[in-house]
């Protein structure tokens, strides 16, 4: 156990920076300067200094042994509000039919949604490339934690989870999607497009139209990956079905990526999560294997060896250390392993 999953600290930028610039991903870039201020807004988030509608928590893993920032993951408390709406293309069925001709289509077609009130977004999920393929399982550790935390702390959060999955990209980062539809309503390059859409959507509301599109009037490249999933996002995929997340029929406007979603209180993290109060156990074995999580403020989670008896959880000493737990602390209790649906 040489692992800790906790909140993101000022003192973690250089390291976090290093990690960001592997990946370069849009809501976590390789950017120092946004990071700094998204550290500081995850610092003020967990602190309870910010309403929900602002409010981000970034989780970094960290190597104790080597004290090195290997694995992060985001939480965005609210995405969609009335100065910044969540948008997205809802994927409908139409139905038409001639009496003279005899014959009938099923056409889908992609309808423009906002919401400005938004679910509480998960994503940043970022692994370092040499410790990947770890026995520790790294990956899931950093991104089952974000429910630990949501179980601790219901209240922060909306009661449905959404997460954007990144779709298949050309070579070059293109996205064909936004190249047969995004790109021909506004002019802008994809990458600068998505970029822009973080903080202004208002040229998405004003030049998108406003009458359903339908798909079979886009070229077959677009079609193609329309909903489907990157293969460098698949084990993400897997993951969220097997806690409980479901496709929405949604897409990203951008890209076409699919939205995955689930009410909170029936992802299986925190839905089979439980609180217990830590305890001393002369005779304890430690044969159940979960994840073991504390703190609204200063978070820390770590995967581990445990014993319940009634409302009371036994830790193995090491997982106390690095919890920094005491007897009769609270923590929240959530299993490692959850069966495909």
């Amino acid at each position: 156990m040489s692992f800790v999953v906790r909140s993101v600290k000022r003192d973690d930028l250089q390291q976090l920076t290093d990690l960001a610039k592997q990946f370069n991903l849009l809501n976590l870039p390789g950017d120092r300067k946004v990071l700094a201020e998204k550290i500081a807004r995850s610092e003020s988030s967990f602190a309870g200094d910010l309403p929900k509608d602002q409010a981000e928590y970034l989780f970094v893993v960290e190597d104790i042994e080597e004290q090195m920032v290997v694995g992060s993951s985001l939480i965005i408390a609210k995405h969609g509000n009335e100065t910044v709406p969540h948008c997205y293309f809802k994927i409908l069925k139409r139905d038409h039919f001639s009496k003279d001709l005899g014959i009938g289509f099923i056409h889908q077609v992609l309808r423009f949604q906002l919401d400005t009130e938004g679910p509480t977004e998960i994503g940043g999920l970022l692994i370092d490339k040499a410790y990947r393929r770890r026995p520790e399982r790294l990956g899931k550790q950093i991104s089952l934690s974000r429910f630990v935390y949501m179980g601790l702390n219901p209240e922060r959060f909306e009661n449905r989870v959404l997460c954007e999955l990144t779709p298949p990209l050309t070579e070059e980062g293109r996205s064909e999607f936004w190249e047969a539809l995004g790109r021909r309503f506004t002019g802008l390059p994809y990458q600068e497009a998505d970029l822009l859409s973080q903080t202004n959507k208002e040229f998405i509301e004003s030049l998108f139209p406003e009458d359903d599109i339908y798909l079979t009037l886009l070229d077959s490249k677009a079609r193609l990956v329309l909903g489907r999933v990157g293969e460098a996002t698949k084990p993400a995929q897997h993951l969220l079905e097997s806690i409980g997340f479901e496709y929405l029929e949604e897409v990203d406007p951008f890209d076409g990526g699919p939205h995955y979603g689930a009410k909170t209180k029936d992802i299986l993290p925190i839905k089979k999560g439980k609180q217990y109060r830590v305890a001393e156990m002369s005779d304890a074995t430690f044969k159940e294997k979960g994840l073991i999580g504390v703190g609204s403020t200063d978070f820390r989670c770590v995967t581990s060896g445990y014993e319940v008896r009634d409302d009371l959880i036994c830790l193995p000493s090491k997982a106390r250390d690095i919890l920094k737990v005491d007897l009769d602390q609270v923590v929240f209790v959530s299993p490692f392993e959850y069966g495909r649906k």
